[in-house]
């Protein structure tokens, strides 16, 4: 063999040898390799957003189900949405590793209902079982667990006594694995114990500049314009833990007010404006131009219950169209309360002019409360909301999508008082939500009892006053 034949052969062994390496897991970045390859029993990760943690969890749960016929990993998540995003990165893996799926299915008690679990079935009998987290759930199962973004689920701490016998027994498929991942949410929940005293685990940190640093595609001071709140960037960005959060409305409180009475939409508003007095309907506006939603939820008030009559989502539509979309439902409200932050702003000042202001301390009795979005205003009507769900005085529809967007408002504890966020999804910032609670202000009972002030009541100017305040009262 010549010299010039050897060295091809070596040429073709080596791309042989190379070509042997490659496998899905190539798709990783170096941070998210070192999580997928640590076989270490107990893992903890401590990720900023959008850094892929589900992505790698997914990958090593996928790779280990088919290395290993029947074994089972189970994935609690912090609610529907993060559940079945889990189980759409597992087929896409799935799918990269050629590990044939025999069978999907998703356990509901109806259509629109909370979902009790969804299972994939691979061909070697492997399973994977992710279900939103609860600790009546959690209990039953024997396999290695994933708990994601464990620091948000409802009740950590119960779900965490509920979960860990699962891994304890050998003896039902072996020694089982526990890999918990998480952005902070506070110093006072499960997550935190874990993170900063459980001397068993294997740890891992990735802030949102480490991820950057190793080829995540963000442009970092883009985002952190974007979020335009510098605790909020610290906690879920650089993982500082800077407060205490918890979830505003648990899915057991949700349930609760949830009606199939209740509903989303109106087929023929005009016949709907006609069969129901204008005295009952509330509505409530969150306004989003571009980035997120405008919604308008309309109640009636049937006693002392609002019912929801609409949920109406504009999405990515001009001003001009949004207001001729929101005038037929302002028309038919009593009271309207509407975000007049931001680009909310332009949207109030126009429709006040054609509707009016409800001020009472300038003597305005109109249609339109325009809501400054104040830490203030945000704590009075979120927690006026919870009130509303503890006294089950509100009924809205069996909706996942309502649903997933009130169980993310968090109810966060900091050194300045009491905040509420939600996270930005694809599906908004939490607006109907935001949208639910100005309408549950605007039909408080408080708008019924104000009245003019006492030194103009006996006055002519006070009696046109009062008599303009009880005819828009009294619809």
């Amino acid at each position: 063999m010549s010299e010039e034949q050897q060295q091809g052969k070596l040429k073709t062994a080596a791309s042989l040898a190379a070509i042997s390496t490659i496998t899905p897991k190539t798709l990783l970045l170096p941070y998210q390799r070192r999580w997928v390859d640590d076989k270490s029993r107990f893992k903890i990760g401590l990720w900023a957003r959008q850094t892929g943690k589900d992505f790698s969890t997914s990958a090593e749960a996928v790779e280990d189900c088919m290395l290993n016929p029947k074994t089972l990993w189970v994935i609690l998540a912090s609610g529907e949405r993060q559940a079945l995003e889990s189980m759409a990165k597992a087929k896409d893996w799935a799918k990269a590793f050629e590990f044939a799926i025999a069978e999907y299915a998703e356990a509901r008690d109806a259509k629109e209902s909370l979902i009790k679990s969804a299972e994939i079935l691979f061909a070697n009998g492997s399973r994977l079982i992710a279900l939103p987290a609860n600790p009546d759930t959690a209990r039953g199962y024997s396999g290695n667990l994933i708990l994601t973004e464990f620091a948000f689920h409802d009740d950590p701490d119960a779900i965490w006594r509920a979960i860990y016998p699962s891994i304890t027994n050998p003896l039902r498929g072996g020694e089982k694995k526990i890999r918990i991942i998480s952005t902070p949410n506070g110093k006072g929940n499960k997550f935190y114990d874990l993170w900063t005293k459980a001397e068993a685990y294997s740890r891992h940190k990735v802030t949102i500049h480490d991820a950057v640093a190793q080829g995540l595609p963000i442009n970092v001071e883009e985002l952190r314009r974007g979020l335009d709140d510098p605790e909020g960037w610290a906690q879920e960005y650089e993982l500082e833990f800077i407060d205490g959060s918890a979830v505003l409305l648990p899915y057991e409180v949700i349930a609760l007010c949830e009606s199939p009475d209740a509903s989303e939409s109106v087929p023929d508003w005009p016949m709907f404006h006609q069969a129901t007095p204008v005295g009952r309907r509330f509505c409530g506006i969150d306004f989003g131009r571009k980035r997120d939603l405008t919604v308008c939820w309309t109640l009636e008030k049937v006693g002392d219950v609002l019912w929801t009559r609409e949920v109406l989502v504009l999405s990515k539509m001009s001003t001009p169209d949004q207001v001729e979309a929101l005038k037929p439902r302002i028309q038919g409200a009593q009271r309207v309360c509407l975000d007049y932050t931001g680009a909310g702003v332009g949207l109030g000042d126009y429709l006040v002019k054609e509707f009016q202001e409800w001020n009472p301390e300038q003597h305005q009795y109109g249609r339109i409360e325009l809501c400054q979005f104040t830490p203030t205003l945000k704590a009075d009507i979120f927690s006026k909301l919870r009130m509303r769900f503890d006294e089950r005085r509100l009924r809205i529809p069996v909706s996942r999508t309502i649903r997933e967007d009130l169980h993310a408002i968090q109810r966060v504890t900091t050194p300045n008082g009491i905040s509420y966020r939600a996270p930005h999804t694809e599906d908004g910032h939490s607006d109907r939500a935001t949208a639910l609670a100005l309408g549950v202000r605007a039909a408080s009972d408080n708008f019924a009892v104000m009245r003019p002030i006492a030194s103009k009541r006996g006055t002519r100017a006070g009696r046109a006053i009062a008599a303009r305040r009880d005819r828009t009262i009294n619809g």
